[in-house]
């Protein structure tokens, strides 16, 4: 894989995550939506991603950065199941509190992914 498709495939990763992260704002905004894809991470378009690219023969696999993002990216979803949760219960103020607490976690995916890509690109 040469620099440049690496370049663009990560571009197209850290999109689906921030993706991800404006559609849970929304849903917690009262905008409701698709859950699915943001309860899942197997049904988000960054878990199939994920899923193609960092696990088992996944050409990012051999990185231990993979599965610590697989890892977070599992977190991510927990948490956003547990403020929507929160919000269809009438927590509103509450659910909206926990996306300051939820931001650390998706900046240090976005971290990880930035890791990843160079060090993907010092290989190429």
């Amino acid at each position: 894989m040469s620099n440049e498709e690496i370049k663009r495939d990560f571009e197209s990763a850290h999109i689906k995550h921030v993706h991800f992260k404006s559609k849970l704002r929304s849903f917690l905004f009262g905008n409701g939506g698709v859950e699915g894809p943001l309860r899942d991470p197997e049904q988000c378009s960054l878990g199939v991603w994920v899923a193609a690219r960092m696990r088992g023969s996944g050409p990012y696999a051999h990185l231990p950065e993979s599965r610590l993002f697989d890892q977070q990216h599992k977190l991510i979803h927990k948490e956003a199941n547990r403020l929507m949760d929160m919000h269809q219960t009438g927590k509103e103020e509450a659910a909206m509190a926990g996306m300051v607490p939820l931001r650390v976690i998706t900046d240090e995916m976005a971290g990880l992914l930035r890791t990843i890509e160079a060090k993907l690109r010092s290989e190429a």
